[in-house]
């Protein structure tokens, strides 16, 4: 059921790949309630992705962007207020990638410059895309901007790698730049603690199975689904947000609050 949370509004989506990703889901919420958006991702993600049938399925103009590349940014921001019709609301950055895990780089034997580059596509990046949109003054008063993150910022999960410092990274942007851009223009700025959930770049991690059965096991309410992760996108992109910011959201079912639950207990005696 839709309930127009999003009339009128305006905004980029980062990250569509395909029909089994969180930005896709998104994507396809924020057209159900009403927002309007361009999507966006890096010329090799398209390639390997859906992203053209997404945009008309929704009516969305496609404008390819590197999210490492102020250039990039700059002409997609400004591109993207001119095919809108005007300043932005919401953005949600959905960006991740490690070739260190792709390669299967042990932890103890990093490849530093991919590590770098880890760290400027799935943290710095975050940063990158809010300066473009604040020196262009693209986003409009009490905006919002979520990021998609995971628990792996503060706890350590074997195969994860470099990317769990790379969402350190990320949250701590959220926070710094949330604090600047509420003070400049009450715009908030959020991130998201995603469950395990079936994505292309989750699905990709080595023991993604065996962790997602256990968060599965860990969480009261099981693992939040894609789709529960976009109508909270939604919510957080609604004026019915408007006093959040700042703030790294647990979306988890309850993961990140239980110790040991009956089920675990259950797996484990026998």
């Amino acid at each position: 059921m839709a309930y127009n949370l999003l009339k009128g509004k305006r905004g980029i989506i980062f990250g569509a790949l395909d029909e089994n990703s969180i930005a896709w889901k998104t994507a396809l919420k924020v057209k159900e309630e009403g927002g309007s958006f361009t999507l966006t991702n890096a010329p090799i993600a398209m390639r390997m992705g859906k992203i053209n049938e997404l945009a008309k399925t929704c009516g969305a103009e496609v404008i390819p962007a590197d999210a490492t590349s102020e250039q990039d940014l700059s002409n997609l921001i400004s591109k993207s207020m001119e095919v809108l019709g005007g300043k932005l609301d919401f953005i949600l950055h959905s960006i991740g990638m490690s070739p260190n895990v792709r390669k299967d780089k042990a932890y103890g034997d990093l490849n530093y410059d991919w590590f770098l580059k880890t760290l400027d596509i799935s943290g710095v990046s975050f940063h990158k895309v809010m300066q473009t949109a604040e020196k262009a003054d693209a986003l409009n008063e009490w905006g919002s901007v979520v990021a998609l993150t995971y628990i792996a910022a503060q706890r350590t999960f074997p195969d994860y790698s470099d990317m769990a410092q790379a969402k350190s990274v990320l949250e701590s942007i959220g926070r710094s730049y949330g604090y600047r851009y509420g003070k400049l223009k009450n715009v908030r700025v959020n991130t998201i603690s995603q469950s395990p959930t079936k994505t292309t770049a989750g699905a990709g991690i080595s023991g993604f199975d065996v962790f997602y059965d256990y968060a599965q096991m860990m969480s009261p309410l099981g693992n939040a689904s894609a789709e529960d992760c976009a109508n909270y996108i939604v919510l957080m992109f609604s004026d019915y947000s408007r006093m959040v910011t700042m703030q790294n959201l647990m979306h988890d079912g309850g993961f990140s609050a239980t110790g040991i639950t009956e089920d675990l207990i259950e797996r484990l005696s026998k």
